[in-house]
């Protein structure tokens, strides 16, 4: 196909569908004619959040539009922005080995792309790099007259680009006028599971394991610090089941009156003590046919853990005052940020009531293991807080910022992060976001440590206790009484950071 046609005819697809997905999959079945195309991306760098944002994705069978945000390393960061400011913007073409650029190993491995070789196109308008075009081919090798070729439709893609950027832009404009119902629904449901930050990062591996007990009726039981997300993960197990239609009833076993316990969990009929001046039906009652959440059981006291065990046993309760069994279809998930096994020893916790609940532990991360998901928590909670403050935009962060948060140690986890983005937004509603508190406190924390001569690095520290439960356990990392475990984190996280602090392992 000579040159004119092959502009005229693509340039029709690309501009041709208001959709951009439904453009993306015409053009890219147009260019499988005329050179070994198997996947084609368009993708925005956000500088203020350090991190590539993927906005259209095309297949031989399928294109959409989509809203990732892969997080850069420092290098890869330093190595997009050179380019930008050498406003280089011809198309380039690269083979997939040692050399390949370090941005595209990290998109690739983010994305779990295999190739063998692309094609990057930056997009311009004028001097303002607005985006670029990737072109990948999983089997063969692209030429540079397949390089030519797309040069040419430089222009196309700009303004199918630009008309996405447009289109987001209303449709923000739309998502602050959504339907008051439509709102309230999903103020209620809150995180439902249909969306986690971090999913296909930081909490991959807890994504991973909530896939697969999703579908079974087994308790669950999750494990973190306060604020890293338990609440999150179990709204992810009960929206990925069989459940997801039945009735989500939360309990927060701490903040319960002991005395009133038996009254909330199992409701109470007419008459039953003094104030029941009608029946009552409890938590686990309003659960039937769906899932019932018991967060912090660790604070739930041992009379009433003996009435909880026999309900797990048994599916089945007695109102207070009553005489019915009544029967239940529930499924439990249960939440702590405390040590079960070490309040079992101490007999705070019934040990058969542990092993009941003990049948497929979620570690949650908390958030200084996983500090890559910080730019897209950011993102999500300056948008969320800003509609709730009534804010008539999201405002910027400061160009600094997000260093400032990916090196601050967030011991109250994504709660800290979320509360301290709303702190800031209600000091500084309309940006740049600097969170200067997080700066003044760590520089305060950094002059207490100068002051001392003894103070090892954290690192040094971490290696030392390591190798001493390690010599305890003979170097062996999995399986009862083994590193992880006596650490009490998840095998694989243990290695990774014993690889990371060279410290040599068993592979077992």
């Amino acid at each position: 196909m000579d040159t004119n046609r092959f502009f005229r005819e693509a340039t029709l697809r690309i501009c041709g569908n208001l959709e951009v997905e439904q453009a993306f999959l015409s053009v890219l079945r147009f260019l499988r004619r005329e050179m070994p195309v198997d996947r084609m991306s368009l993708q925005l760098y956000e500088k203020e959040l350090k991190a590539v944002r993927t906005v259209a994705i095309a297949t031989a069978g399928e294109a959409k539009e989509v809203d990732i945000l892969t997080p850069l390393s420092k290098e890869a960061q330093q190595q997009i922005e050179q380019r930008i400011r050498l406003q280089d913007a011809q198309p380039h073409l690269h083979l997939v080995n040692k050399q390949t650029p370090r941005i595209y190993q990290e998109m690739f491995r983010f994305h779990g792309i295999r190739a063998t070789s692309f094609i990057v196109m930056p997009l311009n308008v004028g001097d303002r790099y607005i985006g670029s075009m990737t072109l990948i081919t999983k089997n063969e090798v692209f030429s540079l007259k397949h390089v030519e070729l797309i040069s040419l439709l430089k222009e196309p893609f700009v303004i199918a680009l630009s008309n996405t950027l447009r289109y987001h832009e209303v449709v923000q404009l739309k998502n602050m006028l959504k339907d008051d119902n439509r709102y309230l629904f999903q103020e209620i449901r809150h995180l439902t599971g249909d969306e986690i930050i971090g999913a296909n990062f930081g909490l991959k591996e807890v994504m991973n394991q909530v896939q697969r007990v999703a579908a079974l009726d087994s308790p669950v039981l999750l494990l973190g610090e306060t604020g890293a997300g338990k609440d999150v993960i179990a709204n992810a197990v009960h929206y990925s089941s069989s459940r997801k239609d039945g009735p989500f009833v939360k309990v927060n076993c701490g903040a319960i009156p002991e005395s009133l316990i038996d009254s909330e969990l199992f409701g109470h009929e007419k008459g039953a003590f003094t104030g029941a001046l009608a029946q009552k039906r409890g938590r686990f009652e309003r659960a039937d046919k769906g899932t019932i959440f018991l967060d912090e059981i660790g604070e739930l006291p041992l009379p009433a853990q003996s009435r909880l065990l026999r309900v797990l046993q048994h599916k089945e309760i007695e109102r207070v005052g009553g005489h019915k069994t009544i029967r239940l279809d529930i499924r439990f998930i249960a939440a702590t940020n405390r040590n079960l096994e070490e309040m079992v020893r101490n007999k705070q916790f019934r040990e058969d009531l542990w092993f009941r609940l003990n049948v497929f532990p979620i570690r949650i991360p908390p958030l200084r293991e996983r500090k890559a998901d910080i730019p897209a928590l950011v993102q999500h909670f300056i948008s969320k807080k800003a509609k709730e403050l009534k804010l008539p935009g999201a405002p910027r962060l400061a160009s600094d910022a997000v260093d400032v948060l990916m090196r601050y140690d967030w011991p109250g986890n994504v709660r800290e992060l979320e509360n301290v983005v709303e702190r800031n937004l209600i000091l500084n509603p309309e940006g740049p976001l600097r969170f200067e508190e997080l700066s003044r406190g760590m520089a305060r924390n950094a002059s207490v440590f100068a002051t001392e001569e003894t103070w090892e690095t954290l690192d040094a520290v971490t290696v030392r206790y390591i190798r001493r439960v390690l010599s305890k356990t003979n170097g062996r990392v999995n399986g009862k009484g083994g590193a992880a475990e006596i650490l009490g984190i998840n095998p694989n996280t243990l290695r990774n950071r014993m690889r990371k602090l060279g410290i040599k392992y068993h592979k077992k």
